[in-house]
């Protein structure tokens, strides 16, 4: 049977991406997202002249590539975004690159034609990009649009579903349904919530379903709309509660019996063990949070991509999806890592916790706004002032948890009752608090530098000589 085309809209940042897709389905997303940048793929089914159309809605800036690509290599057709005013940027040819390399379908949208009716730039640009466009050269399809007024736009809905025509996009009903999960995130009432695009076969409530290490039962079957339904056919956006963990956005998904698709249940089960990543000098330690798989995705392309000064480092120890919980924030104060969640907010007993353990939380709706406070703590590191500088020189033994060691102080000075990090082979390894702290066998409340000292020094490792206390 014939099915719906899938179309990705793609192209650079402000080139009215969304717009376009607002005017198309009469719903303002536009506002529903921060900052005016769509940050997460979403989908969307229109009809014209009788005959369905879902639409992929995918972000247009850099920081969004792994997002994109992913968006192209579901899409049957990719609606190429350049705007007359604008023309051809990086991005652009970005977008392009992708939609290449995929193998996609594409058709080139030149928008804001209300601004500036002649596209005339547009078109040299687009062939020195290597794209032909009819009438000049070559055999791509384009149309002259407004997202804005709706100028051009019934004309390249007719192109899509021309397009389709002549792919022939077929199913078939009678199939265990198959496709693409799009996007996943955790529901607080009911559970995980996965986003789906079906391109083959009919998907039913109560069928088992599986994608990558990730499994579950069809329990609620919602259309894009949030509307409840019993079955969907291609090419139709489906949101599934039920699967028991987060599948990963891109993945494909299939319904059947278990061992009729091989998944592979050991993988979802078995948690990894965090290892003990403690902040060393020149390092940033993070743990990421964010609303939905996709978002997380986004988020750790970009830290991971950030320029970084000389000595300096990024390190992400941990991210997950949902809330920032109080396990969150026991892991960061082990670690001494910075918390930075994206669309994902602490709980109040997380903000509570963060507070008494000194923990750093960063939320914002905005990736550029996580960046820059990112950015900001890199800085800070530059101006970290070192208040003193102990060398073990010797070790006596332990008493519980606190031990009694000897050495001298090469730098600045020494306090009783300071937090101190213990600097093993030039890496921060652990911390610990002066309890007792003594000169010439007689207490001290400080030791300067050029000094020996004697203290008890209270820490869950094991002090060696060779090792350096530090305190900032």
């Amino acid at each position: 049977m014939k099915r719906p085309p899938i179309v990705v809209i793609m192209g650079s940042v402000d080139h009215g991406k969304t717009t376009l897709l607002d005017y198309i389905r009469k719903a303002n997303v536009a506002a529903k997202e921060a900052g005016g940048i769509t940050q997460a793929v979403g989908a969307y089914e229109i009809e014209r002249d009788g005959q369905k159309i879902t639409f992929i809605d995918t972000p247009g800036h850099e920081a969004f590539f792994k997002i994109k690509a992913r968006g192209a290599q579901i899409a049957d057709i990719a609606i190429l975004v350049v705007a007359a005013d604008d023309s051809v940027q990086p991005q652009t040819k970005e977008a392009l690159k992708i939609i290449q390399q995929s193998e996609t379908a594409f058709i080139v949208a030149i928008n804001k034609i209300d601004r500036v009716p002649n596209a005339d730039k547009v078109k040299n640009e687009l062939m020195q990009a290597g794209v032909l466009l009819e009438g000049y050269g070559g055999n791509i399809s384009y149309q002259l649009i407004s997202a804005k007024t709706g100028q051009g736009v019934d004309e390249l809905l007719d192109l899509i579903l021309l397009a389709a025509e002549l792919e022939h996009f077929d199913y078939d009903p009678n199939h265990h349904a198959s496709g693409f999960v799009l996007e996943a995130k955790l529901d607080s009432r009911r559970g995980v919530l996965a986003t789906l695009i079906i391109t083959d076969g009919t998907l039913k409530t109560g069928d088992e379903i599986a994608a990558g290490s990730a499994k579950g039962k069809v329990k609620i079957l919602e259309n894009f709309l949030g509307k409840r339904a019993d079955v969907l056919t291609p090419s139709a956006p489906a949101v599934v509660f039920g699967f028991e963990s987060l599948p990963k956005a891109g993945d494909k998904f299939h319904v059947g019996k278990p061992e009729e698709i091989q998944i592979l249940t050991a993988e979802a089960r078995g948690k990894k063990a965090l290892p003990l990543v403690l902040a060393a000098e020149g390092r940033v330690n993070l743990i990421l949070k964010a609303d939905a798989t996709g978002s997380l995705d986004a988020l750790s392309q970009v830290i991971k991509n950030l320029p970084k000064k000389e000595k300096q480092s990024i390190e992400i120890i941990d991210e997950s999806v949902g809330d920032i919980g109080d396990n969150d924030v026991k892991m960061a104060a082990s670690t001494k890592a910075m918390i930075i969640g994206f669309k994902a907010s602490a709980t109040k007993a997380a903000e509570t916790l963060a507070r008494s353990q000194n923990v750093k939380i960063i939320e914002s709706e905005i990736i550029y706004d996580l960046v820059k406070a990112i950015e900001e703590a890199l800085d800070s590191l530059d101006k970290l002032v070192v208040k003193g500088k102990l060398e073990i020189l010797a070790t006596f033994g332990r008493k519980g948890g606190q031990q009694i060691i000897g050495g001298k102080v090469t730098e600045g000075v020494i306090s009783n009752n300071a937090v101190l990090d213990i600097e093993r082979k030039g890496e921060v390894a652990g911390s610990g608090k002066i309890v007792n702290l003594q000169q010439a066998k007689k207490d001290a409340r400080s030791v300067a530098a050029g000094k020996e000292c004697g203290l008890m020094f209270d820490s869950e490792m094991e002090i060696k000589v060779g090792d350096v206390l530090v305190g900032h």
